[in-house]
């Protein structure tokens, strides 16, 4: 009785096995990743990729390729310039939120989230503000007024819509600077002193209590050699354990990411690290504006295969090294590229002695680069136990 059960159970087995190898191969549709965009793909880890948009490119009807890739690929978006102080109050007491509005009502039609950048910095500020000040006609009270009620305006006007604001960018100074020693630098800690850092964390949760707030600066994607003297990671380190400590509302730190192919930078488990510190402390973290220069050679510049590879394959390295440390640590909300086509590269018109490019993920003619292909591959084939799911913050209060 129990062999024959067996056979007609095996029998039914082979008529099934049967009935599942007749099906054509044709009509199978196997999973390809490769196929998906990067948005889709970090969806799988909780992370979201993102992109600076220029304004003007995003507008130009000749450029519709700019606007399908910032819509497919990205789900998150930056404002390149449009959010800083020059753009929103070129004239004092008159704001013009045009083109801003317009990248928050893109981001909503596109099912994409905001960073906002950037409510405090020292460079592209407006004509009327550092004239004042230089002048005398501005002094250091009103010029702390103008600040609180700037931070306030903005971040009012966009409570809700904004997932991230960079509330203040690039307040310490690098080694190469006079004094060598790091410090808190430029115009807001010349005439403010560094306690406008918690100042304006303090503003920005009171006018909206629903974004996170970062901390944002470059050269602090890893550790450096110890010596507190030099390492603008640990000074920024400690800076934001001191904020917290005295209760300021800061809920992560952003890492720029703008490297070079010329320099040494950095490993995998150098970055890593550096966001598992930084995570311990309770923050999240994200990459802000990840870019990878290489200098325009004369052999570049003529088309020279031998000069441009392996630019190319560097590039693609510095963008592997800091997409797979952010995958590590599960506090990494978000990775975005500065800009993702060579077309509309804010690298050429700043680094031109000697010129430099290449810095982003696709070529001037939207065709991915070698560092796109990488980037899928990063976010395709990694998974647990080493890549979680993302954290889910809550904002300080």
């Amino acid at each position: 009785m129990m062999l024959r059960r067996w056979m007609a159970a095996g029998l039914v087995a082979v008529a099934t096995a049967g009935v599942l190898n007749a099906v054509p191969a044709a009509a199978e549709r196997p999973y390809d990743p490769t196929a998906q965009s990067l948005r889709a793909l970090g969806q799988r880890h909780g992370l979201y990729v993102g992109t600076a948009v220029d304004m003007a490119a995003l507008a130009d009807p000749a450029e519709p390729r700019y606007r399908e890739i910032v819509r497919d690929e990205f789900s998150t978006v930056t404002a390149e310039n449009v959010m800083k102080w020059e753009s929103l109050e070129p004239t004092r007491g008159s704001y013009d939120w045009s083109a801003a509005d317009e990248l928050v009502a893109t981001a909503r039609r596109n099912g994409q989230k905001v960073r906002g950048h950037v409510l405090v910095w020292h460079s592209q500020l407006p004509k009327w503000l550092t004239d004042g000040v230089a002048d005398g006609s501005i002094d250091n009270t009103e010029l702390r007024s103008i600040l609180r009620r700037h931070i306030t305006t903005v971040a009012s006007r966009y409570r809700g819509k904004i997932w991230q604001w960079d509330v203040v960018n690039e307040a310490v100074s690098d080694p190469w600077d006079t004094p060598s020693t790091l410090h808190y630098k430029g115009f807001w800690a010349e005439h403010l002193g560094p306690g406008y850092v918690a100042d304006a964390f303090r503003w920005a949760r009171a006018a909206d209590p629903t974004a996170l707030l970062f901390y944002n600066d470059y050269n602090i994607e890893a550790f450096g050699s110890g010596d507190p003297a030099n390492d603008k990671t640990q000074f920024v380190y400690d800076m934001v354990k001191g904020l917290l400590a005295r209760g300021v509302p800061v809920d992560g730190v952003g890492s720029q990411g703008h490297l070079g192919t010329q320099y040494g930078n950095y490993d995998t488990l150098q970055v890593a690290d550096a966001l598992h510190r930084f995570a311990g402390l309770g923050l999240s973290t994200a990459f802000t504006e990840v870019d990878v220069r290489s200098r325009l050679t004369d052999g570049v510049q003529a088309g020279d295969s031998e000069e441009i590879n392996p630019r190319l394959q560097a590039s693609a390295a510095n963008f592997h090294v800091l997409l797979q440390a952010c995958l590590a640590e599960p506090r990494c909300l978000s990775f975005t590229v500065w800009g993702f086509t060579d077309r509309h590269s804010w690298v050429p018109g700043t680094f031109d002695d000697p010129p430099q490019g290449l810095a982003t993920i696709y070529d001037e003619n939207y065709q991915p680069k070698r560092a796109y292909q990488v980037m899928k591959a990063d976010l395709i084939y990694a998974g647990p136990p080493y890549v979680r799911m993302r954290a889910t913050p809550k904002p300080r209060r």
